[in-house]
C-alpha cells in the first residue's frame, strides 16, 4: 500500500474521530452497498435484436464518439473493464432487447431466459447481481408511443406478454445468481399535444399491468418495480404512466417505485420524495442520473443533488429499502469512462453522507440548537474525506484518483479504436 495513501488515511480518519465518526465503520458500510451498472451506456441503447424499430419513447443517444460496443461480448468486455476500476461488488442492469439471439428474429414476446444464458454465466463469473427491464421501445409495434395502453388490444396483447416473459427472465436470473433481480417497468405511452381522453389508456394501463403481475414468479427470485415521467421528446403534453399515477399503483398492487433523478422538472429533486414515499412503500428503486435542461441523461457528477439524495438515504437509514442504480448514455464521451465516472461519484457521495458527525446533527436538531447544527454541516464540507476515499479504492485493489483513466485510455486504444 501506498505509504502516502496510508499516512493520508490515518490523518484523516483522527480529524473525523475528534468529530465523533468513525471512517473504518463508514468503509464496512459503504462496501455493502451495491450499484447496478446500465447495459445501456456501453452501446448508446442500440441492443442485439434488429427489428427495424426507431429507438422512440423520448431516447435519444447523441454523440459517435468511438467504440460502441456491438456484440454481448464486447459490451460484457467493457463493463468488466469498468468494473475493475471501481471499488466494491456491483450489479448489472439489462434490457430485454439485450438478448443473444444467434442471428434470429425472436420477437419481445418470445423472448426466454436461455436468451440470456451468456450474461447469467458472465454475472455469475464475476460475483454481480443481475437486474432486468421489459424494453417497450425500439420496435414497429412501439411506433406510435403506444404500447401497454394501446386502444388496440392485439398489439396491448404482445406486450402483456413481453412483460410476462421478462418476469419470468428476471426471476431465472435471480435463481442462477443468488441475489434477487430487480424488474424494472418504465413504458413510453403518451402523445404529444393534448389529448381530449386522458382516462382511456390509463384504465388500460392499468389493466394490463395486473394481466402481467398477475403470472406468478417465485419475489425470493424477482421483485417488481414501476417507473413514472414527467414527459419526453414526442409525448410532451401527455404520459400515460406519470408519477402520480406509478405511485398510486404501487401503493396499491404493493410493487417497489422508481424514483429517475431525470424524470422531473430541472429544478425539482428527489431528495424530499425518498422519505415521503418510503413512509407508505417498502422498498424503491433509484435510477440516477444528471438531468441538464430537459435532458436527463448525462453521466453522473459529485454535485449537491447527488449529495442531498445520498444524505437523505443515509440519514434516514435508508439504504437496506433502496436498490440504486444508474441511468445515462453519453455518446460523446469514451463509455467506459462514464460508467467509472458515475458509479465511483455515486459511492463517493454516499461515502461523503456516511461521514457527517450524524449522531451530534441529530442531538443538535433535537434539542432545537440550530445554530450547532448548520455549523457542523458546514464545517462537515471541508473534512478530509478524500484521503478516506483514495484508501478505500487502495484497499480494494483498484486506481486511485484519476489514475483509472490513464487504463482506461490504454483500453481505448488497445481495444475500442480497433472496432472500426
Amino acid at each position: 500500500m501506498s505509504a502516502n495513501v496510508q499516512q493520508a488515511y490515518r490523518l484523516a480518519a483522527e480529524r473525523y474521530r475528534e468529530m465523533g465518526v468513525d471512517a473504518g465503520a463508514a468503509l464496512a458500510k459503504l462496501k455493502t452497498v451495491p450499484i447496478s451498472l446500465h447495459c445501456w451506456q456501453g452501446d448508446d441503447v442500440k441492443g442485439f435484436e434488429d427489428f427495424g424499430g426507431e429507438l422512440g419513447g423520448g431516447l435519444a443517444a447523441t454523440g459517435n464518439y468511438p467504440g460502441a460496443a456491438r456484440t454481448p461480448d464486447e459490451l460484457r468486455a467493457d463493463a468488466a473493464k469498468a468494473l475493475s476500476l471501481i471499488p466494491g461488488t456491483h450489479r448489472f442492469n439489462l434490457h430485454a432487447f439485450y438478448g443473444e439471439f444467434k442471428g434470429k428474429k425472436v420477437d419481445r414476446d418470445e423472448i426466454l431466459p436461455e436468451h440470456f444464458a451468456g450474461w447469467i454465466d458472465w454475472a455469475r463469473s464475476l460475483g454481480l447481481g443481475l437486474d432486468f427491464n421489459p424494453t417497450y421501445f425500439s420496435h414497429p409495434k412501439a411506433a406510435d408511443n403506444f404500447t401497454l395502453s394501446h386502444a388496440d388490444r392485439g398489439i396491448r396483447d404482445f406486450w402483456i406478454r413481453h412483460g410476462i416473459a421478462c418476469r419470468r427472465i428476471a426471476e431465472a436470473m435471480g435463481r442462477a445468481v443468488g441475489k434477487t433481480c430487480i424488474t424494472n417497468f418504465w413504458i413510453p405511452d403518451g402523445m404529444k399535444d393534448t389529448p381530449v381522453d386522458r382516462r382511456g389508456p390509463r384504465e388500460r394501463l392499468i389493466q394490463a399491468l395486473d394481466e402481467i403481475l398477475a403470472a406468478p414468479v417465485d419475489q425470493s427470485c424477482t421483485r417488481d418495480s414501476v417507473e413514472g415521467k414527467l414527459f419526453a421528446i414526442g409525448i410532451e403534453s401527455y404520459t400515460v404512466g406519470s408519477h402520480e399515477f406509478y405511485q398510486s399503483y404501487s401503493l396499491a398492487r404493493r410493487t417497489l417505485f422508481t424514483l429517475d433523478t431525470g424524470h422531473y422538472h430541472p429544478t425539482e429533486t428527489i431528495t424530499d420524495k425518498i422519505s415521503a414515499i418510503l413512509s407508505f412503500i417498502p422498498e424503491i428503486l433509484l435510477h440516477v442520473s444528471r438531468g441538464v435542461r430537459w435532458d436527463s441523461d448525462h453521466v453522473v457528477t459529485l454535485g449537491d443533488d447527488l449529495g442531498a439524495i445520498a444524505q437523505e438515504l443515509v440519514r434516514g437509514d435508508y439504504l437496506g429499502r433502496t436498490h440504486i442504480g444508474l441511468d445515462y448514455f453519453d455518446a460523446s464521451i469514451n463509455r467506459v469512462a462514464a460508467w467509472v465516472i458515475g458509479v465511483r461519484n455515486m459511492l463517493k457521495a454516499l461515502l461523503q453522507a456516511m461521514l457527517e458527525p450524524i449522531d451530534r446533527l441529530r442531538e443538535a436538531e433535537r434539542s432545537g440548537d440550530y445554530t450547532a447544527r448548520l455549523a457542523l454541516l458546514e464545517e462537515a464540507k471541508t473534512l478530509p474525506f478524500g484521503a478516506v476515499w483514495d484508501y478505500y479504492c487502495e484497499t480494494a485493489g483498484v486506481p486511485v484518483g484519476e489514475a483509472w483513466l490513464s487504463e482506461v485510455q490504454a483500453y481505448e486504444r488497445d481495444v475500442l479504436a480497433r472496432r472500426g
